[in-house]
């Protein structure tokens, strides 16, 4: 025989819905120079990019940016970084004004191959 759904007349409670704290997570934007180095990207270096972006998350999160993603500031500026997403992949950023209280805000730049600091 097989099993079957029996009700017994016996309810069970059902357990409590607790939500549990959310991390922080990032609030972003994209200046248009991104955009445009964006649509010039290759589908495969897009899909890089956005397969590392899990990673660079959670180094926002945890404030410890994981080393292969080579997290720097651009030399000869002060309030601009970049990481490293291939090879030769790179991705310039600087950190804004906070858009909710306690979440970091990144601000993309620019984005493509080590010749967007040409």
């Amino acid at each position: 025989m097989g099993s079957a759904n029996v009700n017994y007349g016996v309810s069970l409670p059902s357990p409590p819905m607790t939500r549990l704290p959310s991390p922080p997570m990032p609030t972003y934007d994209r200046e248009p120079h991104f955009l445009r180095d964006w649509d010039r990207l290759t589908r495969a270096q897009q899909a890089r990019f956005m397969a590392v972006i899990p990673k660079f998350v959670g180094g926002l999160v945890s404030g410890d940016m994981p080393a292969g993603l080579r997290v720097k500031r651009v030399q000869g500026t002060d309030d601009d970084f970049e990481m490293t997403w291939a090879p030769d992949g790179r991705a310039t950023f600087r950190y804004g004004n906070e858009v909710r209280p306690g979440d970091p805000h990144i601000i993309w730049l620019r984005i493509g191959t080590h010749a967007i600091f040409d």
